[in-house]
């Protein structure tokens, strides 16, 4: 149910503990490919979430992004599982500890910046 109703949305709103973004939706392959490529910024209460069919484990890189990002790799039971830091024009591939279903791309130190970690839980709000 939760999954469907993302599918149909381009902006959700995100909060982990007491913190809130507006995140756009990544669902076709053609999002997720693109992600936040070629932008110069982004502002600090805005993140892209990026919405999988099942959990598994998918790589992300930086190709054409040249705004340093951190990812949390967030479970089918909105659960952080993982949070990385990707760096401009990198073009390694980044992956998890552990299988996700949705991933949250903000700016780099955004996660650490307020505490969160690995086990916290992940709210997604329809707006």
């Amino acid at each position: 149910m939760v999954l469907l109703l993302l599918l149909s949305m381009d902006t959700v709103t995100v909060q982990i503990k007491s913190y809130k973004l507006i995140a756009e939706v990544a669902r076709t392959p053609e999002e997720k490919a693109t992600g936040l490529m070629h932008r110069r910024s982004l502002p600090d209460s805005m993140g892209m979430l990026f919405v999988f069919d099942r959990p598994g484990y998918y790589p992300f890189w930086m190709k054409d992004t040249y705004i340093p990002l951190s990812i949390a790799f967030i479970s089918s039971d909105s659960i952080i599982v993982d949070i990385q830091d990707m760096y401009p024009m990198d073009l390694r591939s980044i992956w998890p500890l552990r299988p996700f279903q949705f991933a949250l791309e903000v700016n780099q130190g955004w996660f650490r910046k307020r505490g969160i970690e690995p086990g916290d839980t992940v709210k997604i709000i329809p707006r």
